[in-house]
């Protein structure tokens, strides 16, 4: 997973995209690689509906593509397994969207081609006291040269 540090990606995550559960809004858009050769990534932007609720760093979001989608290959590096860490959690930033490394699959149909998945992400409530683990299905268009 890495942090795209660009503020403009924000606005490439459509609000047409947007799935919502209890606590986050969640969308995602694909951005193409920046040259020839270089992976693309999808953005996955988390709008807290609860200021007090927040996404952990670990375990990290996960994006989980639909296996019937034949456009994107997934570069996701497998995902780490930590130790129990004592201490405070670490939260996600979420005025950053996450990337997650994908690659055009050379046999996908030119053109716009709808994309599926589903992101995976933990997160707590420090003043109520829990965590639970969330899932949001995203849908985005992928623009194939």
């Amino acid at each position: 997973m890495k942090r795209l540090a660009a503020a403009a990606l924000l606005a490439l995550v459509p609000i047409a995209g947007l799935a919502t559960d209890e606590h986050f809004n969640v969308s995602a858009a694909y951005v193409p690689p920046a040259k020839a050769g270089a992976p693309g990534a999808i953005a996955v932007a988390f709008l807290s509906a609860d200021p007090d609720v927040r996404i952990n760093q670990e375990p990290a979001p996960r994006l989980k593509l639909d296996p019937a989608q034949s456009v994107l290959v997934d570069r996701q590096p497998p995902a780490v397994r930590k130790a129990e860490s004592a201490g405070e959690p670490k939260y996600l930033d979420t005025s950053l969207p996450v990337a997650f490394p994908v690659a055009l699959n050379p046999r996908a149909p030119k053109g716009e081609q709808p994309v599926k998945g589903v992101v995976t992400y933990f997160y707590c409530s420090k003043a109520e006291g829990w965590c639970r683990k969330g899932t949001s299905e995203v849908s985005f268009t992928v623009n194939v040269p």
